[in-house]
């Protein structure tokens, strides 16, 4: 027999005060059993009977005909879902209510055994039906009902904006640096102090393998040791997100030419405002940690930490050329390809193993803390059950980044006008915006560096080919190398 699962819906709820006052909440309930409407012009209300304090598992437990024509609420029980159904069926109820101190689950069980049911069933937090009372009324009608899954969500708006501004700052702020990095070359007086304050690191084919490689490993050490290394990871997170945090504040504060008092300590002069710049940093990383659970606003704590990382990450690695870029941008393609589309057919349970670590494998609570993400903002069954996020992957930022702010720093070495920065730039919003486009055709996530890579290098080599540079492109600066 065919096992089914659960759907999201929406109870809309009617209080009898003037004017009535009127409130949402979520409910599963399978729709093998009974469909709802799909708008709320198509439902019909039933007045609400409180019957919390019996789970009915038995038609004695309730007085007769206190069911009749309306919609009940009772608890879960150690009866089944079907039992009840029956039980309120005979008793003249309309619509069934089950209400759960736990978690909501998905309503499964076989499908033939519910062909003589014809009332909804459908699971609610008991929590909802306190909140109901206490908002509402006494006197409440509910209905039911299960909206389509809107097509396109404006959350992807916020995402892309995120993505492609952080891009491009990113890759601005490594042109900046470079541009100070010709300057002291050309000034011997400068050259020992702009040495002390590099703090970049060139990434060479070699190392690029090499990097590639830890990435494997460690997804896969994610997936088979999750619920220990994860904590590892939010440690990693937060202590390189709040140095990330300072760096880019600091380069800000730098430019202002206010409140530079500087303190003596150990025969070294620090300004007193990155003292407490360092101190903000920290406590915002700790408050993210301890509060990293609240799905209302942790959220944008995680996107300022983590767009900051990113920032700091594309500005302080470079690559020394474009066939170091290639071959860094298209080891992680395949990476990201093999790891969402290949290992579901190696796994047992026949789930991609980036998709599963992503999610927190075997139903983990913690998630790990590399992707920004946006919670829906179109209403939604899904908006009122768990809150769902648009996710965009740290790597999806970096890995395209760091090849715009190559071709920022190849700008400022042959003064091109920023031609190359701004192709490249575009180029990665067509690849954001293709991605998007075929995550709502396919309805499934995507491996988003699929498209930016190809769209992002095939553009660079494109530019270069035209102002017939692409020999000095492909090479780099020989004084990077």
């Amino acid at each position: 027999l065919s096992q089914v699962a659960g759907d999201e819906g929406i109870l809309h709820a009617s209080g009898s005060g003037l004017p009535p006052g009127t409130k949402d909440y979520c409910i599963i309930y399978n729709s093998k059993w009974t469909s709802l409407p799909k708008s709320l012009d198509n439902a019909t209300f039933r007045t609400l009977e409180n019957l919390t304090s019996t789970v009915l598992c038995s038609s004695s437990e309730v007085p007769s005909g206190i069911m009749k024509d309306k919609a009940v609420v009772v608890m879960r029980g150690n009866c089944t879902f079907l039992e009840k159904a029956r039980i309120a069926q005979s008793l003249g109820a309309k619509m069934l209510l089950v209400a759960s101190k736990s978690r909501l689950s998905s309503i499964s069980d076989n499908k033939t055994d519910f062909e003589d049911v014809t009332l909804p069933v459908a699971l609610i937090r008991y929590n909802d039906i306190v909140d109901m009372q206490l908002t509402l009324g006494n006197e409440v009608n509910v209905t039911l009902y299960s909206p389509p899954l809107p097509e396109f969500d404006y959350s992807m708006v916020v995402i892309f904006l995120i993505a492609v501004s952080t891009v491009a700052l990113g890759g601005y702020w490594s042109g900046v640096a470079e541009l100070e990095n010709l300057k002291a070359i050309a000034n011997p007086g400068e050259r020992e102090t702009r040495r002390k304050k590099e703090e970049n690191v060139t990434f060479t084919p070699l190392t690029v393998i090499f990097f590639v490689a830890i990435c494997c490993v460690m997804l896969v050490l994610l997936y088979f040791f999750y619920k220990w290394l994860v904590y590892v990871i939010i440690s990693v997170f937060c202590l390189a997100s709040a140095m990330s945090l300072y760096n880019c504040l600091a380069a800000l504060l730098g430019e202002i030419p206010f409140g530079q008092c500087r303190i003596t300590c150990c025969n070294k002069t620090i300004e007193v405002r990155l003292i407490f710049l360092a101190m903000f940093c920290a406590a915002a990383a700790v408050v993210w940690a301890v509060f990293r659970n609240e799905d209302r606003w942790a959220w944008i704590l995680q996107d300022i930490l983590g767009v900051a990382f990113c920032l700091n990450f594309i500005k302080t690695l470079k690559m020394p050329n474009f066939k170091s870029c290639v071959i860094l941008l298209g080891l992680l393609l395949l990476y990201d390809v093999f790891f969402v589309f290949i290992t579901p057919f190696i796994t047992k349970n026949g789930a991609s193993i980036m998709v599963e670590v992503a999610a927190g494998p075997f139903g983990n609570s913690e998630k790990l803390p590399v992707v920004v993400r946006v919670p829906r903002l179109e209403h939604s069954a899904s908006t009122l059950c768990d809150l769902p996020f648009s996710l965009l992957g740290f790597g999806d930022i970096i890995v395209p980044g760091l090849l715009v702010a190559y071709c920022r720093r190849f700008d400022v070495q042959t003064s091109s006008s920023s031609v190359y920065y701004i192709s490249c730039t575009i180029a990665y919003a067509v690849g954001m915006v293709l991605t998007f486009v075929v995550l709502a055709l396919m309805k499934m996530g995507q491996p988003a560096l699929l498209y930016l890579v190809p769209c992002t290098l095939i553009t660079s080599s494109l530019v270069a080919w035209r102002r017939k540079e692409m020999k000095k492109f492909w090479k780099g600066s020989s004084y990077q190398v």
